[in-house]
Parts: structure tokens; sequence; C-alpha cells
């Protein structure tokens, strides 16, 4: 049989919605973001985003989206400041960290703190500085906005792309 032929195939499948939108999802190649913030003890709070979304230039508003039951969920109030890091190949490493238990996300010296007290991570392409000014609740889950206040750019770097579980640069094959 051909791979084209075993692809068709396995694409005649029936699926459920869940399966479905899982298999599409994971196809879909989306760019990978890191969110840091401050929980309410002041401890740091973080983790990998790839729902990452600019929602207008003028207010500079960007979205991304949580589940509620993150170990980071706590830190997502309105008028609590995040920074929103882009990553790159060369910062996959932060992506894979901050994707990790919540234990080791800020063990060692990856990081510094940033304006207000957010941690910004090391070694990104770029990273914004903003404050969340509104939290939508859907089912489980919740759309963040965040209007972006400061900001800088990093080293350049390709982008770095999450795709059927795994993470690549632009033009990588599997």
């Amino acid at each position: 049989m051909s791979e084209n032929a075993e692809h068709t195939e396995h694409a005649d499948l029936p699926v459920d919605g869940l399966d479905a939108f899982k298999r599409t999802f994971r196809r879909h190649a989306a760019g990978v973001a890191v969110v840091t913030s401050l929980m309410p003890d002041g401890s740091p709070a973080g983790f990998t985003a790839t729902s990452l979304a600019s929602l207008a230039a003028v207010p500079p508003l960007a979205t991304f989206n949580m589940a509620q039951v993150s170990s980071s969920w706590p830190a997502m109030t309105v008028g609590n400041r995040v920074a929103i890091h882009m990553l790159g190949p060369r910062s996959r490493h932060q992506a894979e960290r901050m994707a990790a238990d919540h234990s080791v996300r800020f063990a060692g010296e990856h990081w510094r703190t940033g304006p207000h007290g957010v941690p910004i991570l090391e070694d990104v392409t770029a990273w914004m500085l903003g404050t969340i000014i509104d939290v939508h609740p859907v089912h489980n889950n919740a759309v963040i906005v965040v209007r972006i206040e400061d900001g800088s750019l990093g080293e350049d770097d390709d982008a770095l792309l999450y795709h059927e579980r795994r993470y690549f640069k632009p033009g990588d094959t599997a």
C-alpha cells in the first residue's frame, strides 16, 4: 500500500468530536510562547502557550487561552501583570521547562526579575510586558486579554513551532 493510500484510509476513519478536534489541532502548527507572572503569594508562575494571538494594535492587545486547572491559573487575575515571551529554536528549552512540572519551572538561572517583579526569561527572541484587562471564562478554560505596555527584542532567531506534539523551526521535517 502506498503512503498516500494509507494516509487516505486513516483520513476516512470515523471519529467523534473530541478525537477530530485533537487530531486536527495536532496538525495545525502554532507558534510557541511562554507566559510568566506572579502568583498571589508573590512566587513566579509560568506556562507554555501556543494560543497567543494579537487582538489589536491600537491599543496594543494580545490574547492567550489557558485551562483553569493550570497551576498558573491563580496568577491570571484582572490587574495582574504578565510577560509574554516569544521563542525560537535556540530557546526551545524554555518551552520544555515551562511545560514541565511547576516545581521545576523557575529552578535555575534561566530567568531574571523584570519590571514590576514579573519573571523575564533569558534567551528569548522577544518579550512583552502587559496588564491583564479581561478574563473570559469558557467552560473549564479562559481567554485572557492583556494590554501590552513594554517589551524588548532579544537576539534574532527563527520561529519555534509546535506541530504533532513536537517542536520545529520552519523548514524542518519530521
